[in-house]
């Protein structure tokens, strides 16, 4: 009787520290990082098309996650897609002529908005909004480009 009982707690055990392990995992993969709140300064761009651009999408710097979408809606003068990202304070010395593409991580990946550093002495305060930017590249849009072209070199 007590070996069984053993085995009935270990494998408890064992069921506890899956689900445990599952969690986790489920919170890495969908970006869910309300817990280490850091300090962030906001910075919002234009953009004529985002594709699959979602909140919560990383900020990159040569790869380097430097912070996260906070939202994304429509700009009411220009009707842009406007994209609002929260920077990590650490990285409150981006110049103000940093560009920001909508990259694809892989062929067929996420979207992220990858930040291109400038020169500019004068550096990116809250609020502020980068002027240089470039859309997603729409696969649909690229494949139709491919079949235009390739049926006219017939």
């Amino acid at each position: 009787m007590k070996r069984q009982l053993m085995v009935e707690i270990w494998v408890g055990a064992f069921v506890l520290m899956t689900l445990v392990s599952l969690t986790v995992i489920a919170l890495q993969v969908s970006n869910f990082n309300s817990w280490k709140a850091q300090s962030s300064y906001q910075v919002s761009a234009l953009f004529d098309n985002i594709g699959g651009l979602k909140v919560r999408a990383p900020i990159k710097i040569s790869g380097v996650v430097v912070g996260r979408v906070s939202s994304i809606g429509v700009d009411p003068v220009s009707y842009k897609a406007k994209v609002t990202m929260d920077i990590f304070s650490q990285y409150n010395d981006l110049p103000i002529d940093t560009s920001g593409s909508i990259l694809t991580s892989g062929l067929l990946g996420d979207q992220y908005i990858g930040l291109v550093i400038g020169g500019d002495e004068e550096v990116l305060a809250n609020g502020d909004q980068l002027d240089l930017t470039q859309s997603a590249i729409v696969l649909e849009d690229l494949i139709g480009q491919f079949l235009v072209k390739f049926s006219d070199s017939k």
